[in-house]
């Protein structure tokens, strides 16, 4: 049987390693941003609905930092410091504007159409204003970022050379996927788990309906599930399937088999700590594991795979001597 290669032990140079690390990141957190906003304004009762709103920032761990700005967390409050507040790390134009910097120190090694489709996507959320998130263009603007960062997926997928700089970016885009989704997964689920009886059950689909849109895994979820849903089989979803492309297990898949081949086939040898560090998660990510927890034990669980993602990436970085 043919086997692919060794390819000439030509190393990336490592900020341009780690560039390719973040310029995945923000791109896919602009997708996650969107979408979780998108669907969060299509499910709550109304614009000034605080509870589902103030969600957004404790899901990505801006509780304090936009309650300094915002008295109170309404569509437009959530919607300005997401979409329009350059000062704040989590937004998507923070996060564009990363993105094409790091693109920029990347420029030899992307292609042209990624290189010009990142700087028109910067342009369209530079060009972002109050007047443009407003109730009525609210849907069609996370509706266009979504639609701007799946264009971005598409041209990687379609044009970006598969080295080094292409096992990097992969291992960025799943560690970020792996990591928004223990966060969504985190703070949506004890809000709703406790509510769930028989006798509610048609009142509270709407709210796991959300929980699995914000996720992209609404209709991957009802194949498997065509009956309604039961808490911690969303949570085993949302955790260990491996077949949806935003879950856990199956991204942290994809983190190992890009390591193993940057081992394997690039002589990058000093990945041993991070490939340890995988295993163990993935002897976690099971769905027996994770139905045993139960609803109680969950959270602390979610805390420590979160901290174990971060921790594989700062195993990476490490691994470039950064």
């Amino acid at each position: 049987m043919d086997t692919l290669p060794k390819q000439r032990a030509i190393h990336l140079i490592a900020r341009h390693a780690e560039s390719t690390l973040w310029l995945a990141r923000y791109m896919e957190r602009i997708e996650n941003t969107a979408r979780i906003l998108d669907v969060t304004n299509t499910f709550a009762r109304d614009a000034d609905d605080t509870q589902n709103w103030l969600s957004i920032p404790r899901i990505n761990g801006d509780l304090r930092e936009f309650t300094r700005k915002h008295p109170q967390a309404t569509q437009r409050s959530v919607g300005e410091f997401y979409l329009l507040d350059s000062e704040n790390p989590s937004s998507v134009q923070s996060c564009i504007a990363c993105a094409r910097e790091n693109a920029r120190t990347l420029r030899a090694l992307i292609s042209t159409e990624m290189w010009l489709q990142i700087n028109v996507f910067h342009g369209y959320i530079k060009a972002l204003t109050p007047s443009s998130i407003t109730a009525d263009h609210f849907t069609n603007v996370c509706a266009t970022l979504k639609e701007g960062t799946q264009e971005h997926t598409g041209v990687t997928e379609g044009t970006f050379y598969r080295d080094q700089a292409w096992h990097f970016y992969m291992i960025g885009r799943s560690l970020e996927r792996a990591d928004q989704t223990t966060r969504l997964l985190d703070t949506r689920f004890h809000s709703l788990a406790p509510q769930f009886t028989a006798s509610d059950a048609d009142l509270d689909a709407g709210h796991w309906n959300a929980l699995l849109r914000a996720a992209a895994g609404y209709h991957a979820y009802r194949r498997e599930h065509p009956n309604g849903y039961v808490p911690m089989e969303v949570a085993g979803f949302l955790l260990a399937n491996t077949a949806f492309p935003r879950s856990v297990g199956l991204n942290l898949g994809q983190i190992g088999w890009h390591m193993t081949q940057l081992r394997t086939r690039y002589g990058l040898r000093r990945l041993s700590k991070a490939l340890e560090r995988l295993e163990d998660l993935n002897a976690a990510m099971t769905y027996p594991n994770v139905l045993q927890l139960g609803a109680d034990k969950l959270s602390p669980f979610l805390d420590f795979v979160q901290g174990q993602i971060a921790g594989l990436h700062g195993d990476v970085v490490e691994t470039l001597g950064l």
